[in-house]
């Protein structure tokens, strides 16, 4: 039988020094460990097993709290419980209350902390966060992830969605990886009420309804050849960078992003690492004799790591430089965006070759997962003459069909 606490004084306390258990009495114990190490055990045993309960060290926990928490485990035993079972309890109670009290702004500051390295650039970051604080954050900010259902996130969707379409859509799937991962880390159950198929499409009215896409203007392809004849008497590195970029249908931020190191002079490639794709996937680009005959025009004055290089000293040509010329040139009612449109079109209308060319050309996904598993290939040698064939095209001054009509093309998907 455990015998009476009170044996040990504050003085006994601080002056034992010797390895060894010196007994307070009701299962109490001061152990002093062999390198002089002091803490508070709590003896008993419960089902035939002895057992041991740290309860902290002496050096912060005096003998009155030591003696407080050995007479509340006497307690928990004498209900017919085990101490140490109902302290992880408690522990894992307490837990689960705090991680249920975070809120959404707490959740979502935390994941875009973890996932933002492994995003491809700082911008990509940003605009999360920009996009949250603006239209989810008046409404979830505070909430926490525990509580949020469909009526709140329907709060956040509904008053941009035909609207704002496209924001409405990044915001809605941000606001469900937030709550995946919130479930993930224990913090909420249950179904994901941003959850678009099975749940919020029936909700919220579809795409095509809410707004459609929004379109990039374009220059039409049959004013391609006048456009670019000008374009080429156009001085200074942005007006060689668009040029390059009608020529590859490529995006901008490729453009401006492009590095020596990714291009194959004596091949004619350009291999754009997916880490600067939008589908995340490497993209080689046949380049025609005139795109070629570019790169090889800025390797005479090259400068750092980049090919078209900006203002400032290794930095890339800033993305709206390309804008600016189209400004000069007194095209400012189209985009630099939308001369993927004009490709994308004059293959559609004026070649033969298949949509699945003119789409991976793009660095567009071609068909479903089933279809990309069997197509491994990306048609390189019928892109080649498709690029050909379009740098001809703009090399090709057109009659004009109406010198009165400057009409503006749809764009192909970003």
């Amino acid at each position: 039988m455990a015998r009476e606490p009170g044996k040990l004084t504050a003085l006994a306390v601080a002056a034992a020094k010797a390895p060894g258990l010196y007994s307070d009495g009701g299962g109490l114990n001061l152990q002093v460990g062999p390198s002089g190490a002091r803490s508070w055990i709590f003896r008993y045993q419960r089902a035939g097993r002895r057992r041991y309960m740290g309860l902290g060290g002496a050096a912060n926990v005096s003998l009155a709290d030591a003696r407080r928490k050995a007479a509340d485990a006497r307690k928990v035993l004498a209900e017919g419980h085990d101490p140490i079972e109902a302290a992880r309890a408690y522990l894992t109670a307490a837990a689960t209350s705090r991680a249920n009290a975070t809120t959404f702004r707490e959740a979502a500051d935390r994941y875009i902390k973890i996932h933002a390295p492994s995003w491809r650039n700082v911008k990509h970051a940003a605009q999360w966060h920009a996009t949250l604080q603006t239209y989810a954050f008046p409404v979830l900010g505070d909430v926490p992830v525990a509580a949020i259902d469909v009526a709140m996130v329907l709060k956040v969707l509904e008053p941009i969605w035909t609207r704002k379409n496209e924001t409405a859509r990044r915001v809605r799937g941000r606001i469900e990886a937030i709550l995946d991962w919130a479930a993930a880390r224990s913090m909420r159950t249950g179904d994901n009420p941003a959850r678009w198929r099975g749940l919020l499409m029936h909700l919220l009215p579809k795409r095509s309804i809410a707004g459609g896409v929004k379109h990039h203007p374009a220059l039409p392809y049959a004013h391609m050849g006048e456009f670019f004849a000008t374009l080429q008497l156009q001085l200074g590195v942005a007006a060689r960078a668009l040029e390059f970029l009608v020529l590859t249908a490529a995006r901008t931020s490729e453009v401006t992003g492009a590095r020596w190191e990714e291009f194959d002079t004596n091949n004619a490639v350009w291999t754009v690492p997916s880490g600067r794709i939008k589908a995340g996937k490497e993209h080689r680009v046949p380049l025609s004799a005139p795109a070629l005959a570019i790169i090889r025009t800025m390797v005479e004055d090259r400068e750092g790591e980049f090919v078209f290089p900006g203002g400032r000293r290794a930095r890339p040509l800033s993305n709206m430089a390309m804008a600016g010329v189209l400004k000069r040139m007194g095209h400012d009612k189209i985009t630099v965006h939308g001369f993927r449109s004009s490709f994308r079109d004059w293959a559609a209308e004026r070649t033969n070759f298949p949509h699945e060319v003119a789409e991976m050309a793009l660095a567009h996904a071609v068909g479903d997962k089933v279809e990309a598993a069997y197509r491994r290939g990306d048609m390189f040698e019928k892109r080649q003459r498709m690029m050909s064939d379009w740098a001809n095209h703009c090399a090709l001054i057109e009659k004009a069909v109406d010198a009165n009509v400057v009409a503006l093309g749809k764009s192909a998907r970003s």
